[in-house]
């Protein structure tokens, strides 16, 4: 089969589409015929073996699973002997051991039948972001109708879902973004489009319930200055850390203590997202329930992995990159 393999760390030219083995499936695995397979913010973490704690993971020098991706939708193929929720023929999006691939093998567990009314595309963003996005608003936040939440980084992959749960659960959502990404914003249904570059968040008079962070840039006592006491901050993102332990290792401590001495008038709460297929069902439920649909920014032929890395990083995202995997 055709997979995109990294035998090293670095850009996305470490990236290169090889010819290797299909995936054997141990008795807890499904193996899957990808259709597509999205990119997300992680999988460019693992491609540059940044933060370098993520290597203690991952591997030291050069990638254990040699196979790049996670995020999957496909066409089950095979089964283990011991899976019961699959069979051959059934449509399943998730989280795969190397999904930049014609075929992945997945845990069970890690797998769920695709949306209805999706298309392979669209699943194969979801997996990881879909999962942050849900447990960053709903879990952590806890936004609720009529309160007002403020979404950072709102034009990406997580932050167009985030945005989009919020709205469904009945919140009045601000959301910041580049000028050029504001309309964007808008169509997903924010009623307040901040430019970052201009404006300062955190100077809103009425201040947010919730915030729920994904730029990772701005500074906890920033977060705290736009809270309404008792507000919650979900932290998603970290870029802005060292190259050792990464921005949210340290935006986690630092969100701890901050929670501490504040008394418990405002939260500060890292953001680790579950991974299960039971996660997974849960999204499909609001997103089939609350018309939410994952935004394409751009497609890409498998052998273009690097191409769409590249477009990852810059910054001109608006909504979530997928790779197309081919049939044939």
């Amino acid at each position: 089969m055709k997979a995109v393999l990294q035998n090293g760390y670095g850009g996305p030219e470490v990236l290169t589409l090889q010819t290797v083995p299909l995936p054997s499936v141990s008795d807890k695995e499904v193996l899957v015929q990808v259709r597509a397979a999205g990119l997300a913010k992680g999988t460019w973490h693992v491609m540059t073996g940044t933060p370098y704690l993520l290597r203690a993971f991952f591997g030291l020098r050069t990638p254990r699973r040699p196979v790049a991706g996670l995020n999957l939708a496909g066409e089950v193929v095979a089964v283990g002997s011991s899976v019961t929720r699959f069979k051959p023929g059934d449509r399943v999006y998730g989280i795969g051991k190397g999904s930049f691939a014609e075929y992945s093998a997945a845990l069970e567990r890690k797998l769920a039948p695709m949306p209805r009314g999706l298309d392979f595309e669209q699943a194969a963003v979801l997996p990881v972001s879909g999962l942050t996005a849900m447990q960053s608003v709903t879990d952590v936040a806890r936004v609720s109708a009529g309160q007002r939440v403020l979404i950072l980084g709102a034009s990406g992959g997580v932050g167009s879902l985030s945005v989009q749960l919020a709205v469904a659960a009945g919140a009045e959502v601000t959301g910041a973004s580049s000028a050029a990404k504001a309309d964007f914003v808008r169509e997903l249904g924010a009623q307040t489009v901040l430019d970052y570059r201009l404006e300062d968040f955190a100077a809103s008079p009425d201040g947010y319930d919730a915030v729920v962070d994904i730029a990772g840039n701005p500074s906890l006592s920033r977060l705290r200055r736009a809270l309404k006491p008792g507000g919650t901050a979900a932290l998603v993102g970290g870029e802005g850390g060292g190259r050792v332990t990464g921005g949210m290792f340290e935006r986690q401590i630092a969100g701890g203590v901050l929670s501490i001495l504040d008394r418990g008038h405002r939260q500060f709460r890292a953001v680790l997202a579950k991974e299960s297929g039971a996660e997974l069902e849960r999204l499909t439920g609001l997103l089939e329930s609350g018309g939410i649909v994952p935004h394409i920014d751009s497609r890409f032929p498998l052998a273009a992995a690097a191409s769409a890395m590249e477009r990852l990083e810059s910054g001109k995202v608006q909504g979530s990159i997928v790779l197309t995997v081919s049939r044939d």
